[in-house]
């Protein structure tokens, strides 16, 4: 999935960052996944840099550039202006500028995290934008999302389900939802996570190092 970018400059073909993206509803706990994957893609020696995107304003950058988990500098914000899926789906060139940006000012980083803004069920990626993405739910939303069969929840390489810890305090059958979700999405992955206690997270990366990085 990551591509070779030519460089007329260099002797050889410097391999690109690959792109991965982050999408969900409001409140799902995409910044607090993203918040949790830096120091465990950090801690396995992978290069990395982020991008987030809000509707007016850079909030969600600045929360991770506050947070002391990765250079401030590595961390570009979009302001969509508009539907959040706008400018990751229909017309994805302000983060295609950012994330290029990005990798010309540091040409080591091999995964740049791409966080939509919050959106509804219909949300996707463009696959000229990302090489992977996944769909962040959580349990608070209602265990029927899964039964929903939205877009985002469909079509996403990885869904993610989150807060998992809340199940029995908000009525949800936790074990069905895991298993509604894969019977929809055709046995392809679905990871539980709670990322306020970091729970699940080694195992995204782990795919992230297979099935993106290429690493066995």
């Amino acid at each position: 999935m990551s591509r070779l970018s030519l460089n007329t400059g260099l002797a050889q073909p410097r391999i690109a960052a690959a792109r991965v993206g982050i999408g969900g509803p409001v409140g799902s706990g995409k910044t607090a996944l993203v918040e949790c994957l830096i120091p465990a893609l950090a801690a396995r020696g992978i290069d990395i840099a982020v991008i987030t995107n809000d509707l007016v304003t850079a909030e969600d950058a600045e929360r991770i550039r506050r947070s002391g988990l990765i250079d401030p500098a590595r961390v570009s914000a979009v302001e969509a202006g508009a539907c959040p899926h706008t400018v990751i789906r229909e017309d994805p060139t302000l983060n295609i500028e950012a994330a290029d940006e990005l990798e010309r000012r540091f040409p080591g980083v091999e995964l740049i995290l791409l966080e939509s803004g919050g959106d509804n069920l219909a949300s996707t990626f463009s696959r000229d934008l990302t090489d992977f993405w996944m769909f962040v739910i959580d349990v608070a939303g209602g265990d029927d999302i899964p039964r929903k069969r939205g877009p985002g929840v469909i079509r996403a390489d990885l869904l993610v389900i989150n807060k998992v810890d809340l199940a029995p305090y908000v009525g949800v059958d936790l074990e069905r939802m895991h298993r509604e979700a894969l019977n929809v999405r055709g046995n392809r992955p679905v990871l539980l996570t709670t990322c306020r206690r970091g729970d699940g997270i080694e195992s995204i990366v782990d795919l992230l190092e297979r099935d993106v990085l290429f690493r066995t």
